[in-house]
């Protein structure tokens, strides 16, 4: 018994030693984990960050940049990268998961001026709103006294679609889209608001036209029930896909499909939403049978398919048991 004991006060220390010796490494370790911040432009650096943990998001990161170094770009325009040239580090990516050490240098390129997400969405779906509607209401502006020859049905019809996508997108955008992002370069409200807003004119001026020519009925109410289909589809996604985020984080998972049948679309494609979307857009372009409805369907589709394609990229490179099977936005095709 003695003896045991005599063993027991011998090593105790040593564990005490042990410990302490741990927490004096760690603790110096962690202050010493300094990074250098340099600018991607001019190579200049603005000083060195103390960096508090190696778990340190890069999200977070920005924001110590700046509050640490005031000349550095606000952190929403800032875009962190390991080489002046190198591609921009995502925010969950951590100091540790990026293998940084003490002394390490961090290049921070100047996105410019920034704007919040939501506010370029609410314009550039308000702007083609009241574009379209003033082409329908007050169609003496545009086309003088041949206004005053009664339009057909299909032009009712197509202005209340048009009134309805948009309502639903402006109401998306402040009660349903959790943003993964706070803004957005300044110079993408005008080149957004230019392509919608432009396109609206575009197909507004030939649908509302005194001249316009309807299809068949028979085709306006098919094209009708499709466009209403793939419009509730959207939404479905949309609210699939907002469910995924809790509120506050950036949490992501991979997206599937729910109670609702419109959401089983998750099972052949990645991006459902951008699948509905164009097929909305398509149905409008039948019912009205209108040549710049088809190319606003047309533009739309390919600018989409190069948003599914990346995405449908991110899911398999970020989940590794991402479905085999799901295509990008077209099921079986692409």
């Amino acid at each position: 018994m003695d003896e045991n004991i005599k063993i027991e006060e011998y090593h105790f220390p040593g564990y005490i030693y042990a410990f302490t010796n741990f927490l004096v490494t760690s603790q110096t370790a962690a202050k010493k984990m300094e990074l250098e911040i340099l600018s991607a432009k001019t190579s200049k650096s603005y000083g060195k960050v103390k960096v508090p943990t190696a778990s340190t998001p890069i999200g977070d990161l920005r924001a110590l940049i700046h509050k640490s170094l005031n000349k550095t770009p606000d952190a929403n325009r800032q875009s962190l990268r390991l080489d002046a040239r190198g591609k921009s580090l995502k925010d969950t990516d951590t100091v540790e998961s990026l293998s940084l050490r003490s002394g390490d240098k961090i290049y921070v390129k100047d996105l410019g001026p920034q704007i919040g997400w939501k506010t370029v969405f609410l314009a550039e779906y308000a702007g083609p709103l009241i574009v379209y509607l003033i082409f329908y209401f007050r169609p003496e502006l545009v086309y003088g006294k041949a206004a005053s020859i009664p339009i057909s049905l299909t032009t009712h019809i197509a202005a209340g679609c048009y009134t309805v996508h948009y309502a639903k997108r402006l109401l998306e955008t402040i009660f349903v889209h959790r943003f993964s992002h706070a803004t957005m370069p300044l110079r993408n409200l005008f080149k957004n608001c230019t392509y919608y807003w432009g396109f609206t004119a575009y197909v507004s001026y030939h649908v509302n036209h005194p001249l316009y020519t309807s299809p068949c009925m028979c085709t306006v109410w098919a094209a009708l029930g499709a466009f209403a289909l793939c419009e509730l589809g959207n939404f479905s996604i949309h609210i699939a896909l907002r469910n995924l985020r809790p509120p506050g984080t950036k949490v992501r998972r991979i997206p599937v499909a729910d109670a609702n049948p419109l959401t089983k679309l998750f099972n052949l494609v990645s991006c459902p939403n951008y699948t509905y979307e164009i097929g909305a857009w398509v149905s409008y372009s039948v019912m009205t049978s209108c040549l710049a409805a088809y190319l606003f369907a047309f533009a739309g589709a390919f600018q989409m398919s190069v948003w599914a394609l990346a995405k449908h990229r991110n899911y398999k490179k970020e989940f590794k048991d991402y479905p085999r099977q799901r295509r990008s936005i077209f099921p079986f095709v692409l």
